[in-house]
C-alpha cells in the first residue's frame, strides 16, 4: 500500500538543509528508509512565504501569496513511501526527526 508522509513543520525552528545532513537522526531515518526499500519520492518545500494559493470563485481564479492555512504548523515536504501496512507506515513516520517538534501525517494513496 502507498502512503504520503506530509511532514509538518513549525518553520520557526526549522533546520536548514546542512543541518538536516549533519543530523545524525535525520540521517538514520534516510538510512532505515532506504533498507525498507520503500521510499518512492520525497522532497522538501521551500517555506511559506514562498507560496501561492489558488482558488476559483463563481469563475473568479483569485490568486494570493502565502499558504491558505491559518496555522504555525505548515506542510514542510512529503515522502510517498510503499508500505505492507499502515502500521509500517506510522513505525516510519514516528522515525522522521520532525515527529519530535513538528508532526508527520499519514495518508493513503487513492490507487
Amino acid at each position: 500500500m502507498k502512503y504520503v508522509l506530509l511532514i509538518c513543520d513549525d518553520e520557526s525552528v526549522s533546520p536548514s538543509n546542512e543541518e538536516l545532513d549533519a543530523d545524525p537522526v535525520h540521517q538514520a531515518w534516510l538510512a532505515d528508509l532506504n533498507r525498507r526499500g520503500g521510499a518512492l519520492v520525497g522532497a522538501r518545500l521551500r517555506p511559506v512565504v514562498d507560496a501561492t494559493t489558488v482558488r476559483v470563485r463563481d469563475g473568479e481564479t483569485l490568486v494570493s501569496d502565502g499558504p491558505f492555512a491559518e496555522t504555525k504548523d505548515f506542510v514542510g515536504g512529503f515522502v510517498i513511501v510503499e508500505c505492507a501496512d499502515l502500521d509500517e507506515a506510522i513505525e516510519i513516520a514516528s522515525g522522521h526527526p520532525y515527529a519530535r517538534w513538528g508532526g508527520v501525517e499519514i495518508r493513503p494513496v487513492w490507487e
